[in-house]
């Protein structure tokens, strides 16, 4: 199969535009037309749908796509190796994180990144509900779990420290909690999932709390909203300490259950298919988030001694 036309593809798909992809691979647009026709042909399938004023996948070009991506990050890690090439940091990079978090952390990096490069795109889904990487063709994820899937490999970006929080006004008209079953009394905002959860201290002792328990009124898919709501006294809630760090160390919300966190070996993660080659795009992408976020996040040790040192 012949490897240019695959990049042809790919570039197409990505702008949606023939032309745009054959002029950024030097062809003029009769031959990227024709250079796609007979791949089309090669494949026995039809991979883009063309009228006359778009261009757009179709179902087996959606399909096919992610494998042409492959084949030509395969293409150029192979030449690399064999220092016949020096890989381009170009293309569109398919992006996907939590809303909550690149409001916070990321998207106010990137202008950074889009001037040190200038020949990436960024294509950006950011949902609290998590996408399936490998069917919507993404390069790159930031989960906030422990990696329990064997198709993904990824880095590390932080630790996700959580902990349980409530303003000042909500615990003053329902009262101060001393034990984790005195969760069981209160109002819950609840997240995404009531599985019972763990809870550590700081002496290692460990209990368990059941959501289902709890009085839970509130059912909230988007952690910026869910924290809005904590803040206004709407009850009890768990919380990433990336997230809240700043409204503890200001009063706007309160450590619930201070000396316990809940016991979970989740972390801040960069994911991406085991079965991908590492492209260029996607390494300085990675780099560039581990230098300019999670070096800069505070971690929890951290926030504790500062906390302490401030009372």
């Amino acid at each position: 199969m012949d490897t240019d036309s695959v990049r042809l593809f790919v570039l197409s798909a990505e702008k949606l535009n023939i032309s745009a992809a054959g002029r950024e691979l030097g062809m003029a647009p009769a031959v990227a037309s024709a250079r796609l026709a007979k791949l089309e042909r090669t494949l026995g399938a039809n991979l883009l749908r063309r009228s006359t004023r778009k261009v757009s996948l179709s179902l087996d070009g959606a399909d096919f796509l992610p494998f042409a991506k492959e084949m030509i990050a395969q293409e150029d890690a192979a030449l690399a190796a064999l220092g016949m090439v020096k890989p381009s940091v170009s293309g569109t990079l398919r992006f996907a994180a939590p809303s909550t978090f690149a409001q916070s952390y990321i998207a106010p990096v990137l202008p950074k990144f889009l001037s040190q490069y200038p020949d990436i795109t960024l294509d950006l889904r950011l949902s609290d509900t998590e996408f399936d990487l490998i069917e919507g063709s993404f390069d790159l994820a930031l989960r906030n779990v422990a990696i329990s899937d064997s198709s993904l490999k990824g880095r590390k970006l932080a630790d996700d420290v959580r902990v349980l929080c409530a303003s000042a006004a909500y615990l003053a008209e329902h009262g101060h909690l001393e034990r984790p079953v005195d969760l069981a009394e209160h109002r819950l905002i609840a997240f995404k999932d009531f599985s019972t959860k763990g809870l550590v201290n700081v002496t290692g002792q460990k209990a368990q709390f059941d959501p289902k328990a709890a009085q839970a009124r509130l059912l909230c898919d988007d952690g910026q909203s869910q924290k809005i709501a904590t803040m206004a006294g709407a009850g009890v809630s768990i919380n990433s300490m990336w997230s809240v760090h700043a409204e503890l160390a200001k009063g706007d919300l309160v450590r619930v259950l201070p000396d316990y966190r809940l016991d979970q070996q989740t972390a801040l993660w960069l994911v991406y298919p085991k079965s991908n080659v590492l492209t260029a795009k996607v390494r300085v992408f990675i780099d560039f988030l581990l230098d300019e976020v999670g070096a800069t996040l505070p971690r929890f040790d951290e926030w504790r001694v500062a906390q302490a040192n401030r009372n």
